[in-house]
């Protein structure tokens, strides 16, 4: 039987964009701030996270991809006030501030766990899979993708019948919305109709905290999110990320904990009160007719601090065509101590995890994103998957392609200096606009659409 012939979870991940650096521009990422200024390696991060999505593949899990965003954004600096030749606006924009054009060229958008939440059709109101992009509000280089975002996923998801895709949610500190890193989803199978959890980092109605880091993810957000997703109090649930992970490096919920059908994976510092979140997981699951298993690392023996460092929970958590569970791992949960012994543990345990496997995913790592990042989740019924755009859809020969593609027009090294020089904006469009071709999605960036 053919894997497509029944619903299942296709993972869609961010290209690694040619303008990969290290600029330490999001705050309370630890990782980025720690790693700011280091020259970046596009090539070895656009090739790891395409070795990531090959392995994936051999293990039988469908996989697509999603196309960065055009970085340097020369309309976004046109709109404040640069003007001339694409070129000029890139070099008097860099001369008057090296930190704007930094956070005009960030390649942020390899991590689609961020670009929207999903929500399947067997949990929608209408049958539909509803898309929300994410408006990334917190984050100034990251407010800036959200509508490029809307119009990939109209592009790729361009079937009405079977996908509805939402205009993100307003620019206002009502509604910060992180996407998927702060969702997870847990079901008795992909096919069944399961429990939608929001994680939230701050509710921008209460009482204010005393966070270190920003709370990016809004109580408002999330339920106007489950609101136009037409979820329902029985299939959505929205409980808050404790101050103490947010302090500690956790910037999105999705450093703590990931969930995959009746699995939910996490710390125990993961969230406010998680005696009361399991207690309401089960009373929703057991209306839903499953049985949710909890996998939890303790304080104790796993600290929070080496959570960080590895991203343990970062992980992508996945069932295989033989109905076991695999997590996919950074290579650096390998190399720390608690963190090893704890997935060697788990592997031992009463739980559906049965295998782990150890990728190197440094480059992107040193920004801040582990494997979970990397991927935007998508449950598809057959229809769905027949009305996905087949252009984005891999196999292994694609792979190839893309592969060829990066070795081609990829630098092996990219400093913050190099953001405002025109050769490296006009190398930038060359590539995106020979991946275009690639994936047969014309006219997708700006620049194809202007002529420029």
């Amino acid at each position: 039987m053919s894997i497509y012939t029944q619903t299942h979870e296709m993972n869609f991940d961010g290209l690694v964009g040619p303008s990969h650096n290290y600029a330490g521009l999001s705050h309370g990422n630890i990782a980025s701030s720690s790693n700011e200024g280091r020259a970046a390696n596009p090539k070895a991060a656009a090739l790891q996270g395409l070795g990531k999505m090959r392995h994936l593949l051999e293990l039988g899990v469908p996989q697509a991809v999603l196309p960065p965003q055009e970085r340097p954004y020369i309309p976004g600096l046109r709109a404040l006030g640069f003007g001339g030749t694409d070129g000029q606006v890139l070099e008097t924009a860099f001369a008057q501030s090296p930190a704007l054009v930094a956070n005009y060229s960030s390649a942020s958008c390899m991590w689609t766990a961020n670009a929207a939440t999903v929500t399947p059709g067997a949990d929608s109101a209408d049958g539909r899979v509803h898309f929300t992009p994410a408006n990334l509000m917190a984050m100034p280089h990251r407010a800036l993708e959200d509508q490029q975002t809307h119009r990939t996923l109209s592009m790729i998801f361009n079937d009405t019948n079977h996908f509805e895709i939402h205009n993100p949610l307003g620019h206002t500190p009502l509604l910060g919305d992180e996407g998927a890193a702060n969702h997870n989803r847990l079901c008795g199978s992909h096919a069944t109709s399961g429990l939608e959890v929001f994680i939230y980092g701050r509710d921008a109605l209460g009482p204010k905290t005393d966070l270190k880091f920003p709370g990016r993810q809004t109580l408002q957000a999330s339920q106007a999110v489950a609101r136009l997703h037409g979820l329902t109090a029985e299939n959505s649930l929205f409980h808050s990320q404790s101050a103490m992970a947010i302090n500690a490096g956790a910037f999105h919920n999705d450093v703590v904990c990931v969930s995959n059908e009746t699995v939910l994976f996490f710390h125990e510092n993961a969230f406010y009160d998680p005696l009361a979140l399991q207690a309401s997981i089960k009373k929703r699951a057991n209306a839903l007719g499953f049985e949710p298993n909890f996998v939890m690392a303790s304080a104790k023996s796993v600290p929070l601090s080496d959570v960080i460092s590895s991203y343990l929970f970062n992980s992508q958590l996945v069932t295989l065509p033989d109905q076991t569970m695999a997590l996919i791992l950074p290579s650096q949960v390998e190399e720390t101590a608690s963190t090893k012994v704890f997935v060697d543990e788990t592997l031992a345990g009463n739980n559906p995890i049965a295998h782990a496997h150890y990728l190197d995913l440094r480059q992107s790592m040193a920004n801040g994103g582990g494997p979970a990042c990397l991927r935007l989740r998508v449950a598809l019924d057959a229809g769905q998957r027949a009305a996905v755009h087949e252009g984005v859809v891999m196999d292994h020969s694609k792979l190839d392609t893309l592969e060829a593609w990066v070795k081609t027009y990829y630098r092996d090294r990219l400093s913050i200096d190099d953001l405002g020089d025109l050769k490296f904006l006009q190398e930038s469009r060359e590539a995106l606009d020979a991946l275009t071709q690639l994936l047969d999605l014309p006219n997708l960036y700006d620049f194809q659409r202007s002529g420029t």
